[in-house]
C-alpha cells in the first residue's frame, strides 16, 4: 500500500510539471495544423507535411488519455484522503502490572489503562469510553480474565460489553473445578457517529491482570456506511 501511495505522489508530480505533450521544440513558433490542401498545392512536401500533420493527432491523443490519467489520480487521492479520515480502531489492556478489580457491589466501567493502539483518540482512558466517530460497521472484542488464587473461590470472570448503555454481549464463566477463569466476544455492529461503547463489571465478578494482558478490548471500523 505504502508502495502504491509513493507511486501516486511521484506521479501527481509529473503530472503537475507537464499537462501537454508536445513532439516539436516548444522555443519554436507554433504552426497551424496542416491540411491536405498543401499537399497539393506542394507534392515535394506532400509526406513531410503528412507526418506533420499525424503527429498532431498522436500529440492530441495522448494529451487526451495524460488528462484523462490525471482525473483518475484526482479520483485515487479522494479515496484515500476518505480513507485515512475515516480510520479508527484502539487497543487496550486492562493493566500493564499486577492488578485486580472487584467484586463490587453494583455494575462499574472497567477503564483500561494500557494502550497498544489508539487511532484517532476515539477510546478515552479515563472515563473507559469508545465514542464511535463516524457511522460504519465496527468490529468489537473482549476478553475478561480472573484468577481467585485458589480453586472452589466463588469469583467469576465476567463482563458486560454495552452500546449507549445497553448490554449486547456478557462473556463469562463461572465454575469451581480451577482458580482460574476467562471467556471472550467477537461481533460486528453497526455504529452511529457519537455512539458509546464500553465495558461494565457486574457485581461479583472479579478481574485480574498483569503484564500478560489476558483482559483486553479492542475495535476497529470495517467500513463507514455514511
Amino acid at each position: 500500500m505504502k508502495g502504491f501511495v509513493v507511486f501516486l505522489s511521484i506521479w501527481g508530480s509529473a503530472l503537475a510539471q507537464q499537462r501537454l505533450f508536445l513532439w516539436s521544440d516548444p522555443a519554436e513558433p507554433t504552426q497551424a495544423e496542416p491540411t491536405d490542401n498543401a499537399c497539393l498545392t506542394n507534392v515535394a512536401s506532400c509526406g513531410c507535411c503528412l507526418m506533420q500533420k499525424q503527429m498532431l493527432k498522436m500529440e492530441s491523443f495522448f494529451n487526451m488519455s495524460f488528462g484523462e490519467l490525471q482525473r483518475g489520480l484526482e479520483r485515487v487521492q479522494n479515496v484515500l484522503n476518505s480513507v485515512r479520515a475515516s480510520r479508527s480502531a484502539f487497543s487496550v489492556a486492562l493493566t500493564d502490572s499486577r492488578l485486580c478489580v472487584g467484586p463490587n457491589r453494583q455494575d462499574a466501567v472497567v477503564k483500561y489503562s494500557q494502550v497498544f493502539i489508539n487511532m484517532g483518540d476515539s477510546y478515552d482512558t479515563n472515563t473507559g469510553v469508545f465514542v464511535a466517530p463516524r457511522t460504519g460497521v465496527y468490529s468489537l472484542a473482549l476478553t475478561v480474565y480472573s484468577d481467585s488464587n485458589a480453586a472452589g473461590a466463588m469469583l467469576a470472570a465476567c463482563a458486560r460489553l454495552r452500546l449507549n448503555g445497553r448490554v449486547i454481549a456478557s462473556p463469562s464463566e463461572n465454575n469451581l473445578q480451577d482458580q482460574e477463569d476467562s471467556a471472550s466476544a467477537l461481533l460486528a455492529v453497526q455504529l452511529r457517529a457519537g455512539d458509546r461503547v464500553d465495558v461494565a463489571l457486574p457485581a461479583g465478578c472479579f478481574l485480574c491482570d498483569d503484564n500478560n494482558h489476558y483482559n483486553t478490548f479492542t475495535g476497529f471500523l470495517l467500513y463507514p456506511t455514511d
